[in-house]
């Protein structure tokens, strides 16, 4: 089972978009996947469809409570499960800070998870934030994806979380922490946007997924109708770009 935590700490970046097609893509060839919800605004959640669901998000897994397996609800699509976010989450920011091993309180929760491998993918859908929530979400993660707009001001974003990453490996909270990929979001066709992929192509290589994704008004659309992109536009450039995405992330792995 990999455990992947979507972050970025600058919003508006497709995070969300990337977090919830991603994994309706992968269940859709055939993987088991749990999509962890872990904002408070629990944008992933609405994205799929999923009403507000009062105690079910990882809050009380995260403060030791309660099993995180019993938070797990399976989704109208097949294959693709979800612990919904909500606004007790907040809370948990500063009520964690405050529990021993706050770092590494979803590492915890996870454990038993990991030993019974229901799932080959978990996806983390972090908050826009370098708080507690983001934080324990890299400390529980195998990898990191990266979502960054195709923008200048990405990269200044681009190298705090790559900080981050390397603060949490050296406090001994996730010694194996590695960024998994990058992939560029937002993208039109002009010379700003290559440019800033030429940029992230030099710095790190490999780590750039090949498949870009497109600014696109029905992406933009599909989560209000609590869809993913590959059931809303099946065939449109949104939905071809998160198929290919998603067989490059498999490919990878």
């Amino acid at each position: 089972m990999k455990i992947v935590a979507v972050a970025n700490q600058k919003g508006g970046v497709g995070k969300t978009t990337t977090s919830v097609n991603l994994a309706a893509c992968l269940a859709a060839r055939g993987k088991r996947v749990l999509l962890i919800d872990l904002d408070p605004q629990a944008n992933a959640t609405s994205g799929l469809g999923v009403p507000p669901m009062e105690g079910q998000s990882i809050y009380g897994p995260l403060l030791g409570h309660e099993p995180l397996a019993d938070k797990v609800l399976p989704t109208r699509w097949e294959n693709l499960f979800l612990i919904p976010g909500d606004l007790e989450l907040a809370g948990s920011e500063v009520e964690v800070a405050r529990s021993e091993g706050h770092l590494t309180r979803l590492r915890t929760a996870m454990e038993p998870l990991r030993a019974d491998h229901p799932f080959d993918y978990v996806l983390l859908d972090c908050p826009p934030s370098l708080g507690i929530l983001m934080t324990n979400a890299l400390a529980a993660a195998d990898e990191l994806l990266i979502p960054i707009q195709c923008e200048y001001y990405a990269l200044e974003g681009l190298s705090k979380i790559d900080h981050v990453v390397a603060q949490i490996r050296e406090c001994g909270a996730n010694p194996a922490l590695e960024i998994g990929g990058i992939v560029m979001t937002m993208f039109m066709r002009n010379n700003l946007a290559q440019q800033v992929i030429h940029e992230v192509q030099e710095h790190f290589g490999q780590l750039l997924y090949k498949t870009v994704i497109p600014r696109s008004v029905r992406l933009a659309e599909a989560p209000s109708h609590g869809k993913p992109i590959i059931e809303y536009e099946p065939t449109g450039l949104g939905s071809t770009a998160y198929k290919a995405l998603a067989d490059e992330f498999l490919a990878r792995h």
